[in-house]
Parts: structure tokens; sequence; C-alpha cells
């Protein structure tokens, strides 16, 4: 790079990383002798509206350098499993097309090539740019890489509509933070660009791709603890034709649909938002434009921002979401008063896993997750709860309640998840209720009876069952 050149960078890097969704992570003067920019691929995994990708190729421009996209593909990723492995590799085709289309090289390296210093020692990057994700071993991830990385390292929130650090500290409940998130909605809730590298990316002899193919995971060490499914296939196109459908067919109604299991009425997108095969920028905005009512427009973006971005919220700013610790003090405090109280019935995390309990909805909620890799959400409260009460110790429901959850839903492994787990066992964003019961105490109470009157459960029932013939 010039001196010339370089000083015109320089003078538009403020406009580059002047943005709340960026984090400066590791500062320092530009390689004059890169030859390249390197997006470092992790959550974001799409070619299309990508925020993080978005700024790795407007530094590229600037700096008149190809961008190559580098993703790693390690063993034994936290709770993975072949079913979560397969989905995603699924949608890595669609971002190797995708990235083509925009001029962005890809590499994927699998263990153990898989090491973004290693690779940047090869082909000597001038800026590295990557995503944000909450998750505490992403994060302790991203901390090592900018100790030991010898150029600037940049991350942006590229997967939820509010920068999750503008908000700044955990928010006891939805009612606090929505009226935050929707002063911000106008500045954060626009259109995602697709700009396009004006420098082409040329395959160095020592950086080439491989294809993201399941032939991939051939000796791959991945836990064999469930099967992949059919009922979804990974990837940006099928989250696009499922974002169509949902639109077109279930959208209209669905503020009163959503909640009823026996019906096919939520959007089925929690899969390719959790892998970032689609941003929720692109449904957002899909919804907003579309004709259906306000009233279920509104649920609609209720779910997908104020909940989803509250769980986010929870996930970054509370160390224990795993674990019954991340409660709020009543919450453990009435579960500790009633620690001791007799369970009525008693299941090994086994016996949950196979469904063999004496609730057949509890076990076909189960059975949807195992079978089909998605529960219904409203069951996934019940769900929770039901391992509450049927296991000797709160902390030990959540524990399997967290076991599970990751293990089989496409989903898992999530802020969504961890969210609703804790909302059900530790009453996290809820609050106290009464009369006070039996294992329960002051948290909220779910029952059979209750919930199979607010919806055909029967029907329910007999849709998973068909599903096991």
């Amino acid at each position: 790079m010039g001196e010339n050149e370089g000083d015109c960078f320089l003078d538009s890097i403020e406009g580059l990383c002047d943005n709340p969704r960026v984090t400066l992570r590791k500062r320092g003067a530009f390689d004059p002798e890169g030859r390249c920019v390197v997006y470092w691929m992790q959550r974001s995994q799409r070619a299309l509206h990508n925020p993080a990708l978005n700024l790795a190729i407007q530094a590229a421009n600037l700096l008149k350098r190809p961008v190559v996209a580098f993703l790693s593909l390690i063993p034994n990723a936290h709770h993975a499993n072949r079913r979560h492995y397969q989905f995603m590799l699924k949608g890595l085709q669609d971002v190797a097309q995708g990235l083509t289309e925009r001029g962005v090289g890809f590499v994927l390296r699998r263990f153990p090539d898989h090491s973004l210093l290693k690779f940047c020692s090869e082909i000597r990057p001038c800026v590295v740019v990557s995503d944000e994700n909450p998750m505490a071993g992403a994060e302790r991830v991203r901390n090592r890489v900018a100790r030991e990385i010898q150029v600037p390292f940049w991350t942006v929130d590229a997967d939820v509509i509010i920068p999750t650090r503008l908000l700044a500290k955990e928010h006891y409940a939805a009612r606090t933070i929505r009226p935050k998130m929707h002063a911000l909605l106008p500045e954060f809730l626009r259109p995602v660009a697709n700009p396009k590298a004006r420098v082409p990316w040329k395959t160095f002899s020592n950086a080439r791709a491989s294809i993201p193919d399941p032939s991939l995971l051939d000796g791959l060490s991945v836990n064999d603890a469930t099967t992949p499914v059919s009922a979804q296939r990974g990837g940006t196109q099928e989250a696009l034709s499922t974002l169509r459908r949902f639109i077109d067919y279930k959208l209209k109604g669905y503020s009163m649909n959503r909640n009823q299991p026996d019906l096919d009425g939520t959007s089925r997108l929690s899969s390719y938002l959790h892998f970032g095969h689609i941003g929720p920028h692109t449904v957002a905005l899909a919804v907003q434009k579309s004709g259906a009512p306000l009233q279920d427009r509104s649920a609609f973006l209720e779910e997908l921002i104020v909940r989803r971005e509250l769980a986010h919220n929870f996930v970054r700013f509370n160390s224990d979401y795993e674990t019954f610790h991340s409660g709020e003090p009543w919450a453990n405090r009435t579960l500790r008063v009633h620690a001791n109280d007799k369970r009525e019935y008693l299941y090994s995390e086994g016996q949950l896993e196979n469904a063999e309990t004496h609730d057949p909805l509890w076990n076909a909620a189960q059975k949807q997750m195992v079978l089909t890799g998605w529960m219904h959400g409203y069951l996934r409260m019940y769900w929770a709860k039901k391992i509450l009460e049927w296991s000797p110790s709160a902390a030990v429901a959540y524990d399997i309640a967290v076991r599970l959850n990751d293990c089989y839903e496409l989903d898992g492994r999530d802020p969504n998840g961890y969210a609703g787990i804790a909302w059900a066992i530790v009453s996290k964003h809820d609050r106290a209720w009464g009369p006070e019961r039996v294992v329960y105490g002051k948290i909220r109470y779910m029952s059979y009876a209750s919930t199979s009157r607010k919806f055909d459960s029967g029907a329910y029932i007999a849709n998973i069952e068909a599903l096991q013939r």
C-alpha cells in the first residue's frame, strides 16, 4: 500500500468503524504488504444481507485488496452433534455460491488444519473482520485471537437488529427492554446492502478451499448422539423459501395461531436464524412490508426482535445462563424453600429422553424434538416446567433441560433456548405467581389439563404419533 493510499484509508477508517455494530478488538497499523482482507465467518453463515461481510468488503474496496471468507470446521463444538453439523454443511453450499457472486473467496478448513492464526500467517491479511456472538465460549475464542493476531481485528454484531452492547446491562424482563428497543428501531431496522468486492479473489496456492460437502465430516470427531433430520434442510435459499411460505400462508392469523401446537402456525425460521443462514433484518423487513394485518405483523416482530434479543441480552450479560444460578434471587429462594417437597413422579434423564413418562402431551413434545429437530414454542415452556416437576432438584432439572434441548433441537445451543429454559425453571424474565405450589413455590405453574384446554392436544399428539409410523 502506498503512502497516499494508506492515508486515504486511514481517513476513511472512522467512517467504517464509527458504527455501534462494530467492536475494535485489536487496533493497530495495517500491514502495508497485506494481500487481502479476511472475513472470519463464524455465526453469520450467509452471503446475503450480512453486515460483517459487508464491512470486510468495504474495507477491502478502500484498500484495493480482495476479500476471502475463512471458516473453521472444528470437532466436538459445544453440545453439537451430527444433526447440527449436517444442517450447517448444507447451508455452507449456499454460502460458497453467494460469496462467488459477490467476488469473495471462500476457504473452509477442518481440524487439525483449522486455525485462523495459521491461515493468516499463510496469506498475510491487512485486517481481519468477524462476527459477534454473545455465547461465552465464542467470546473466549475471540479474546484469544485478539491477543495473538498481528493485524487489526474487528467484530460486527450482525445477527440482531439492535446491537447488543447498546443495552449495556442485563434487563429484567421484556417490559423493561421493549421501550429502549422500540426507540432504537428507526435507526437500526434498515435494509442491509450487498456490496461486491471490486478486486476479485484469486486463490493463492497455499489457500485452497474445501468443498462444503457432508463428506467433510468423514474422520472428524463428531458426536453421534443423534442423527440428521430430513424435515429441514440448511441454507439461505431454504430459509428464504421458508420465509416466503410463512408470509404467504401463515402470517395472517399469526397472533392467534402461534400458540396452537396442533396448527402449523409458526415461521419455522429459528434454525436458520441460529446458524445465520438468514439475518433478522431480512425477516423483519419482509414481514413489515407484507400485507398481513397489523396485529399479526406486530405479534411476530415482538417475538423476532424484543423476545429474541432479550434472550441475547440475557446470555451476554449473565454468565450463568446455562445453569440454575441464572435465576432472580426471589426465584432461587422459593425453589430452595421447596427443594425437599415430595415429587409425585421422578424420572431419570434416560426416561425423559426416551419419552417414557405418564404424560402423553409431554411425551409427544419430546418426540417431536427428537424426530424433527424442532418443538413448538408453546410446548417448550410446558416441556421444561415438567422436567422441573419430575426431577430431584431444580438444578438437576435445569441441566437435563439444557442437555436435551442442545442435543436434539436444530436451534439448540442458542440464546433463545437458554432464555426459554431459564424462564420456565427459574422464572427469568417472569414474575412471582401465587398461590405457592408444591415443588414450584412461586414459579409459574403449567398443568396437563390447563395446557390441553388451550388447544387441541389430542390432534397434536396424533400428529406426532403419525411421524413415527
